[in-house]
């Protein structure tokens, strides 16, 4: 098992640059979420951002990924491939993105509502920011990972959704997937001790109905075994003493949704 690659301030400084510039990215994207447009016109958008800003996609290439943006629509949990269908009214879409910027990648995710969104997905949003936010409050020096995985479970579960265990956060620095992973269940007080220095993207992906997921025939997007909506958000935190350091925005994307209202 490789190690935890602990961050110098400098490091975490330039973690933090790629990690905003991935946020002011999908800010450019949520001012075209509407019914009729593609997640591919979305896709090459980003990609045109990211670019103009000297940085490059993270995950274009990465594992032999198509795009820009993994586009995961309703039911699509993750890692969804963006295509010419036209999003439509009701539909929940999930973008998340990484860059590579300064030799440091950046990794966020946002779930975003097109159109009119039923009141019962609208919650499932809600609730998946507040377990994504209740983490955060987890992710302090002396504390342990299961502290983290905990503080989402409890809350998904508070409502009785599903919360996906296949797929984890991860340590995050000059690879995007680094030491430790970050499940979104867990024991208080078991697992890795988080210490200063650890950055770490937390990333709660909480469904609708039950927490079972499978591949589909792409061979990339995960769904939800029921085909029931969820819901995926992201940040990337530094360990501190005290208070976790929250490197990543979602503040430039909301701008544009209270804007767009």
């Amino acid at each position: 098992m490789s190690k935890v690659i602990y961050k110098t301030d400098e490091e975490i400084e330039l973690i933090r640059e790629s990690s905003l510039l991935v946020g002011k990215t999908l800010a450019e994207v949520a001012k075209l979420i509407k019914p009729g447009v593609t997640t591919l016109e979305l896709d090459k958008i980003a990609e045109e951002f990211i670019l103009d800003n000297n940085a490059k996609p993270g995950f274009k290439g990465m594992y032999g990924f198509p795009n820009t943006l993994c586009a995961s629509l309703n039911e699509a949990v993750v890692h969804g491939i963006p295509t010419k269908t036209p999003l439509k009214d009701g539909d929940i879409i999930s973008f998340d993105c990484g860059v590579l910027k300064n030799g440091f990648y950046g990794d966020v995710a946002y779930t975003f509502e097109v159109g009119e969104v039923k009141p019962e997905i609208k919650k499932l949003l809600e609730i998946t920011k507040q377990c994504l936010i209740n983490a955060i409050e987890m992710a302090v020096a002396g504390n342990r990972i299961g502290d983290i995985g905990f503080a989402v479970q409890s809350l998904a579960h508070q409502h009785g959704y599903g919360v996906v265990r296949e797929l984890v956060g991860h340590g995050l620095g000059k690879e995007l997937h680094e030491e430790p992973q970050v499940p979104n269940f867990g024991k208080r007080g078991t697992g890795l001790m988080l210490k200063e220095g650890m950055v770490i993207a937390i990333e709660p992906m909480i469904n609708l109905g039950v927490r079972n997921v499978k591949e589909a025939k792409d061979g990339w997007t995960i769904v939800t075994a029921d085909k029931k909506p969820s819901a995926h958000f992201e940040h990337d935190v530094a360990i501190r003493k005290g208070k976790a350091d929250v490197l990543s925005s979602h503040k430039f994307i909301e701008e544009v949704l209270i804007k767009n209202k």
